[in-house]
């Protein structure tokens, strides 16, 4: 027994020796815990602090005023518009960009054209601004001329940045235009159109919708040749087609003179058994594939229902989209016996008669 008592105490100091040990690891945990809590802090105040530039960028605060136009071509995706927008100095992050377009879903709103933008505009306001119907889209003044064919008015149209040639051919040939004088053009070919864009200065919009572009064009001449107008040709049973045919011809025949002379030699060769082609060479050059200065024989005898030295009577549409006067040309001719006609020397008027020897001789 006394043995035994006498060795209890020896095992009392390693016990006590654990104590500290215990202690000390409760001081490892709490440190370790201290450093967690400020490095979840710090990683905190940091993504705060990212989140709230990111947020200013969104939301356009404070940031300095700028103004910028920007040109967004027909194919650019959003990251090419948010690269853009960065070049340009409108926003901060391309990144945060997509993402909210992808978030709102708006990259389908994107649009092409030339647009101002500026600094004040939060990513609402920009995606707002880079659509089809933004007030930010730039105006552009496009004048067309009298006698324009419908692909020149289309190339016209794309250098202005307004329309690309392939986006206009297609509303063309396919959208059904609710217009009456069209019903009876059957779709499919953008030249369906050909003589009723009317010429005149319009106002557009950079990366405009092709098929209100068209419709003002439409609506123009619509306006134009009022209900008056087409009751006269209705009178003169002849069609408003027609009518456009022969005033398309005037038209691409003339420089600006002799509108009414020209209309009557048509008239007259349409009406005459013995003139059964009415030989106009605008039409021919219509039918080329490439306008030329000086027709050959050959040109001439091409087969196309745009000739008129093959295709008796009128060609099958219009060759160009005349003016006003013209129209009216095609609609009150000038009284005249005359059935030939061929440039003067100045250039711009016409000389004008009755007999083929009369023609073949002038000017020698």
């Amino acid at each position: 027994m006394s043995e035994n008592t006498q060795s209890q105490p020896q095992q009392v100091p390693p016990k006590q020796k654990t104590r500290p040990a215990k202690r000390r690891r409760r001081k490892n945990g709490a440190v370790s815990a201290l450093i967690y809590v400020i490095m979840v802090l710090g990683l905190s105040a940091i993504l705060a602090a990212v989140g709230w530039v990111m947020a200013n960028d969104v939301l356009a605060l404070n940031k300095q005023f700028k103004s910028a136009v920007i040109t967004v071509e027909s194919g650019d995706n959003v990251a090419d518009v948010a690269t853009l927008l960065k070049e340009k100095g409108i926003i901060e992050y391309p990144m945060v960009f997509r993402l909210y377009c992808a978030v709102s879903k708006s990259s389908d709103k994107l649009a092409p054209g030339i647009y101002e933008l500026n600094t004040e505009m939060d990513y609402l306001a920009l995606v707002r601004n880079l659509s089809i119907k933004s007030s930010a889209r730039i105006p552009v003044t496009v004048t067309i001329p009298e006698g324009y064919e419908l692909a020149r008015v289309f190339e016209l149209l794309e250098e202005k940045g307004v329309c690309t040639v392939e986006d206009l051919n297609d509303m063309a040939a396919n959208w059904p235009y609710k217009f009456s004088f069209l019903q009876e053009i059957p779709l499919g070919n953008a030249t369906r159109l050909e003589g009723y864009l009317f010429p005149d200065t319009y106002e557009f919009f950079s990366g405009d919708d092709p098929k209100m572009v068209i419709n003002k064009m439409l609506l123009n001449f619509d306006a134009k040749f009022n209900e008056d107008l087409r009751e006269l040709v209705a009178g003169k049973g002849i069609t408003m087609h027609e009518i456009v045919i022969m005033a398309s011809m005037i038209e691409r025949e003339t420089d600006g003179n002799d509108h009414e002379m020209i209309s009557s030699v048509i008239y007259n060769r349409l009406k005459s058994d013995n003139f059964p082609y009415l030989q106009i060479d605008a039409t021919v050059q219509y039918a080329l594939d490439e306008r030329k200065e000086r027709l050959s024989t050959a040109d001439t005898q091409i087969d196309s229902p745009y000739n008129t030295y093959v295709v008796q009577g009128l060609p099958i549409g219009p060759i160009a989209n005349p003016g006003m006067d013209s129209l009216l040309a095609a609609i009150y001719p000038e009284t005249s016996s005359y059935y030939y006609y061929r440039v003067s020397s100045d250039g711009r008027t016409h000389v004008f008669f009755r007999t083929y020897a009369e023609h073949d001789s002038y000017g020698r």
